[in-house]
């Protein structure tokens, strides 16, 4: 059997520093057989020669338009906007299609269009059902860093200016000291640490949440640890009315009612300041927080909720968060997504890759309808 080659492509979506495949990845991937193809890349974390040193096979950006069609292409954003040609490779990456996002019949059809195939990671699950890798943790970790953030900016500047853009940053401890250096300084003025509640609170997105707060110094009496027993009823929630900021790390797969609507946040005694929507289900008809309709970025990363009553009210809704911290955002995920690649040999019978394929077939049939 001939190797099985894989085409790391360079990500071309703005600020986006994290790799699905980190130099350690490659190293295992090139020991157990595999061709591993890197493309030079001016914005990711790791550097070209991190990858040449363990062998990988350094090729120029963009090139896996070109390549062998028995090549693996993996990267983890959408490709860049504009482009239309079908695609003719096997593309391991996060598809963002399946969900009626704006654009997927489009982003969706050029894959049968070329007789190409999506393995959207989201939907990569063992047996038990569960996702084999996800950014969850980080993306969690980097939400709850912008929530405080933009809460401790709220309380020291005035309404006519907005939480500035903030660049990724190299580690984790570092993210910790800024993020509690400003709370400290909000702190001094308030009195008070913010009451936040994290909705999702026990999967791996929640966890990430509240480690960063608990991390910043928030008390424990202050955090609001809500998953499925607690949302049961129903929303909108007057909790998150009540609360200083609201962190959704919810994984959506079915409609949900709404968790707050403008008519319940358009209140007077509102004390929400900051929502940050970690889950991104922006363009979704189902998103369970329908107040807002815009991705912020790291540049200009809050967009303000147009409430008729109460102060100021800023949705954070970046969807690329664990790039905040990219290298041990990458590291995390490539380890976790790794047993799954050493199986690529065996995609056709192997439970993660069939499944995968199935749930892409079903919904290119959805194409026509």
């Amino acid at each position: 059997m001939s190797p099985v080659s894989l085409h790391l492509r360079a990500e071309t979506k703005a600020l986006e520093q994290r790799a699905a495949l980190t130099p350690t990845t490659t190293q295992q991937l090139i020991e157990a057989g595999f061709q591993v193809y890197v493309e030079e890349s001016s914005q990711s974390a790791f550097q070209t020669d991190e990858y040449k040193q363990v062998g990988a096979i350094i090729v120029p950006h963009g090139s896996w338009k070109e390549a062998p069609n028995d090549r693996i292409i993996i990267g983890l954003k959408e490709l860049p906007e504009g482009e239309t040609f079908p695609l003719v490779h096997e593309h391991i990456q996060f598809g963002h299609c399946y969900k009626n996002q704006a654009g997927w019949k489009e982003t969706l059809g050029r894959f049968p269009a070329g007789n190409g195939t999506l393995y959207d990671i989201e939907f990569l699950e063992n047996d038990q059902g569960r996702r084999v890798a996800a950014f969850g943790y980080y993306a969690g970790f980097a939400g709850a860093a912008f929530g405080v953030l933009d809460w401790a900016f709220k309380q020291t500047h005035p309404d006519s200016e907005n939480l500035p853009g903030i660049a990724p940053y190299p580690n984790e401890s570092e993210l910790v000291a800024a993020v509690k250096k400003e709370l400290q300084i909000a702190y001094q003025k308030t009195g008070d640490y913010p009451t936040t509640v994290v909705i999702g609170a026990l999967g791996r997105c929640g966890s990430g949440a509240l480690d960063l707060l608990r991390k910043v110094g928030i008390p424990e009496d202050n955090l609001l640890k809500w998953d499925i027993n607690e949302t049961a009823r129903g929303g909108p929630f007057r909790e998150i009315v009540d609360s200083d900021i609201f962190i959704n790390c919810i994984y959506l797969s079915t409609p949900i009612p709404p968790f707050t609507t403008l008519e319940e946040l358009s209140v007077p005694d509102r004390k929400l300041r900051s929502i940050v929507d970690v889950s991104a289900d922006t363009t979704d008809p189902n998103n369970p927080i329908p107040v807002y309709s815009v991705v912020t970025t790291f540049n200009d990363p809050t967009v303000l909720v147009s409430t008729t009553a109460g102060p100021k009210l800023s949705v954070c809704s970046i969807d690329q968060l664990p790039s905040f911290l990219p290298r041990e955002a990458s590291e995390s995920f490539s380890r976790d997504l790794l047993p799954s690649l050493l199986e690529l040999p065996e995609r056709h019978t192997a439970t993660v890759w069939t499944r995968a394929r199935a749930v892409f077939e079903k919904h290119v049939t959805r194409l026509n309808e």
